[in-house]
């Protein structure tokens, strides 16, 4: 009977532990809030879904799509940023495989022309592209003459750089001998039934289906399609897909325990006590105990965002159209989750 004690306090503190993730919730928030927050901004459209206890809960549209009634679940967003996670995951799997080392130097398998002569291109690595610290611009287009150049040796700095990204995927193309886009989709798309993401615009995409750009003052952009893959930027997916891609990255799916622990351990300090980890930006130590996985995405006439919370389970996803989409992320966000406006407070 001695032994029972420690035994009964033991499944006490499990049982109560697992209770207090399952007391944690997350909704949609208010179709009046929503509304309200898009008639203010001039945001047109705007796609949420939400995940509860690992599950794809409820998929919103709102707003309007020209051609349709209402807005279809199934429309397409450009989600920027948002591509950034797909490209880091896709890569950890890689890494669980085997195939792929975050601390090979990528100059094994690529070297950029515009930084052959520069020895620091010796020292980059997949760990300084997925966290930031790859020393490259963010575009090289912005850059004097449009070249790619380091501002600094790569791991000393953290700089935000999609160049990082597509330095990666040459690497991965010459050493795997694949079109980046196909090694994505065997990896991450397919296995994830993300039936409705595309790195480019094809001859089976729907374009009455695209939620186009929005200026500011609510005018529309002109539609712009592109046909290359961007490690970036620039995918197409809907709400739903992108949820279910969040529900794989919790649930570890490809990625190993061991590379998992990689990804959500700081890499680099920020700010507000936010953290940079392989691929996401991480707000470790909120009230109920979680720690977030956040990525944005924002290119002009375009804002979207993605929070998970692993340990419950719980994520949102939002898209918008709209170029002032970003000012209605802190209310959507307070309202859906317990720690939302923590989560939006860590993030400034």
């Amino acid at each position: 009977m001695r032994n029972l004690v420690p035994v009964l306090s033991l499944a006490v503190a499990l049982f109560s532990i697992t209770d207090c993730f399952s007391q944690r919730k997350i909704s949609m928030p208010k179709s009046t809030t929503v509304d309200a927050l898009m008639k203010e901004h001039k945001v047109p459209t705007v796609g949420i879904s939400i995940v509860e206890n690992g599950k794809l809960k409820q998929v919103r549209m709102s707003g309007s799509l020209p051609g349709h009634a209402s807005v279809p679940e199934n429309t397409l967003f450009n989600i920027a940023s948002l591509t950034k996670p797909l490209t880091s995951t896709t890569v950890l799997i890689l890494v669980s495989k085997g195939q792929w080392e975050l601390d090979e130097p990528l100059y094994h398998y690529w070297v950029d022309p515009d930084v052959a002569n520069d020895e620091r291109h010796k020292k980059l690595t997949t760990r300084h592209v997925l966290t930031h610290q790859s020393g490259l611009p963010n575009w090289r287009g912005h850059e004097p003459g449009g070249k790619l150049s380091f501002s600094f040796e790569p791991g000393t700095q953290w700089k935000y750089a999609g160049e990082g990204f597509e330095y990666l995927r040459q690497a991965l193309e010459h050493k795997f001998k694949l079109p980046f886009e196909k090694l994505v989709d065997s990896l991450l798309f397919k296995p994830l039934k993300m039936n409705d993401t595309r790195f480019y615009w094809d001859a089976t995409v729907d374009t009455s289906l695209y939620a186009n750009r929005y200026h500011e003052d609510g005018s529309a952009f002109e539609l712009e399609t592109w046909g290359d893959a961007n490690p970036s930027n620039l995918v197409l997916t809907t709400v739903g897909d992108y949820a279910r891609f969040g529900i794989g990255v919790m649930n570890q799916a490809g990625v190993s325990p061991a590379v998992y622990q990689e990804m959500i351990t700081s890499q680099v300090q920020l700010k507000n006590k936010r953290e940079w980890g392989l691929g996401w930006s991480l707000i470790k130590g909120l009230s109920n105990g979680e720690y977030a996985l956040v990525h944005t995405g924002g290119n002009p006439g375009i804002n979207t965002m993605v929070i998970l919370l692993p340990q419950s389970k719980r994520a949102i996803v939002i898209f918008t159209n709209g170029a002032n989409g970003n000012k209605i992320f802190d209310a959507l966000v307070g309202e859906a989750i317990d720690v939302g406006k923590e989560i939006v407070e860590r993030m400034k």
